[in-house]
């Protein structure tokens, strides 16, 4: 008699439709949530990944060409005369930031540390650009394990209510509320992990990326 409980149980069991979909329509408000909030996480943080990856790949090419041609050039101001007005390198706007406020004020008192704290103003400013979503990207990283864990604690009350509501403690009752816990850490980790490497990695590259721009600065400042 237990041998042909356990063969139904198990037949059910493998006869449910455990596609990705029908665990999604089968869930509650609860763990649809759940999943819906991991997907968006995980959709806009490829979305930054994949923008700063290109980002850092073409500022570190036209900053080497800036630099290139500056240290070439015959002078600082020659230079700055002949940059593009449309120019959007990081450390080419530092240096036309910095190079516009020594123009304007001709006085030479004190010139070094003026110097000093535009360039560090303009440092900040533009890294405060290229650090944009690093905020988002550690949140999710942080955070999505999390979330994913809140929904598969839901799951799996639900399937403790399946079996106290039905008094049968067979496979068909129960798998559908585990693999829908399952399926939300799934979700959460498949959240979690693309970001904290991709963190990791631009935190570090943006840090090497400002002692570029601290390094030109202070060679700048060498030939004022």
């Amino acid at each position: 008699m237990e041998a042909d409980i356990s063969t139904q149980a198990v037949g059910l069991a493998s006869s449910a439709d455990f596609s990705i979909i029908n665990l999604f329509i089968r869930a509650d408000i609860i763990v649809k949530t759940v999943i819906l909030l991991l997907i968006a996480c995980s959709i806009y943080s490829w979305a930054v990944i994949i923008e700063k990856l290109k980002l850092f790949r073409k500022i570190n090419k036209s900053t080497e060409e800036f630099e290139s041609k500056f240290w070439n050039s015959k002078s600082a101001e020659s230079f700055y005369n002949n940059l593009p007005a449309n120019i959007d390198d990081p450390m080419a706007l530092v240096f036309k930031d910095a190079m516009q406020n020594l123009l304007k004020k001709k006085s030479k008192i004190d010139l070094n540390n003026r110097m000093t704290t535009l360039l560090e103003t303009g440092i900040e400013k533009q890294m405060s650009k290229i650090s944009k979503g690093f905020t988002f990207l550690a949140t999710v990283g942080s955070t999505a394990p999390f979330i994913g864990l809140f929904g598969t604690v839901w799951g799996i009350m639900n399937s403790f209510q399946s079996i106290a509501i039905s008094r049968n403690t067979s496979l068909a009752i129960v798998a559908p509320g585990i693999a829908e816990a399952l399926f939300a850490t799934a979700l959460g980790l498949l959240a979690a992990i693309p970001a904290v490497i991709a963190y990791n990695k631009f935190n570090n590259d943006s840090i090497k990326y400002t002692q570029k721009l601290e390094n030109f600065s202070k060679r700048f400042l060498t030939i004022i």
